[in-house]
C-alpha cells in the first residue's frame, strides 16, 4: 500500500506542477484579489478534484466512458463555462484598473464565489474524471477496498495540489508590488483569459 501511495504521489505530483487553467486562475486571484481569494479558488479546485477522485473510486465516473452522450454533454458544458469565464477576464482587463482589495477585505460572499469558481472549473471538466478512472486502478493494491484506497489517492493528489498552489500564491504575494501595476494586471488578465478560452476550445474540440 505504501509503495502504491508513493508511486501515485510521484505521478500526480508531476502532473500537478504542469501549468494549466487551474494554475492560471489561482495566480490571477492572488494578484487581483489577494491571498484569501486565491486560497478559496485553490480550495474550490481541490474540492472538485476530490469529488472526481472519489467518484472514480466508486465507479461513478465510469458512466462517462460508457455513455458517449453523457461525456459529450459535460464536455460541452465545461467548454462553454471556460470560454465564458475567459471572455469575462479579457473584458475585465479593458476596464480601468482600481486598487486591489487588501487580503483581509474579502467579503464572505466573494470568498465563497472564488471557491465556487474553482469548484465549477473542475467539476465541468470530464477529463479529470477520465484521468482518475484510468489512473486509480493501476495503484490499487490487492486486498484493499477500492473505494477507500481510491479516496486516499485522490486526497494525496489534492494535498499535492494545495501545496503547489500555496507556493504560487506565496510567490505572487512577494511579487505583488510589481504584479499589481495597472499594465501588468491588464496583461495578466488578458493572458489568463486567453489561456482559459484556449482550454475551453480544446475541451470542446477534443473527442474522448
Amino acid at each position: 500500500m505504501l509503495e502504491a501511495l508513493l508511486s501515485f504521489a510521484l505521478v500526480a505530483g508531476l502532473l500537478t506542477i504542469v501549468p494549466g487553467v487551474d494554475t492560471a486562475l489561482v495566480l490571477r486571484a492572488a494578484v487581483s484579489r489577494g491571498r484569501r481569494y486565491a486560497f478559496a479558488t485553490a480550495f474550490g479546485i481541490g474540492s472538485g478534484t476530490l469529488v472526481w477522485g472519489v467518484a472514480a473510486a466508486a465507479g461513478v465516473s465510469a458512466l462517462l466512458t460508457a455513455s458517449e452522450l453523457a461525456y459529450t454533454v459535460l464536455r460541452v458544458a465545461g467548454a462553454v463555462y471556460l470560454v465564458w469565464m475567459g471572455i469575462a477576464m479579457i473584458r475585465e482587463a479593458r476596464r480601468p484598473v482600481s486598487n486591489p482589495p487588501e487580503a483581509g477585505a474579502d467579503s464572505r460572499d466573494s470568498v465563497l464565489a472564488a471557491w465556487a469558481r474553482g469548484l465549477g472549473t473542475n467539476l465541468l471538466n470530464p477529463k479529470v474524471g477520465v484521468f482518475y478512472l484510468a489512473m486509480l486502478p493501476q495503484f490499487l493494491p490487492q486486498g484493499v477496498p477500492p473505494l477507500l484506497m481510491g479516496s486516499v489517492l485522490a486526497l494525496v493528489h489534492n494535498i499535492e495540489g494545495m501545496l503547489w498552489f500555496s507556493v504560487i500564491i506565496t510567490a505572487a504575494t512577494v511579487a505583488k508590488t510589481w504584479l499589481s501595476r495597472a499594465a501588468v494586471r491588464r496583461a495578466l488578465d488578458t493572458l489568463t483569459g486567453t489561456i482559459v478560452i484556449g482550454f475551453g476550445v480544446k475541451l470542446a474540440t477534443t473527442q474522448g
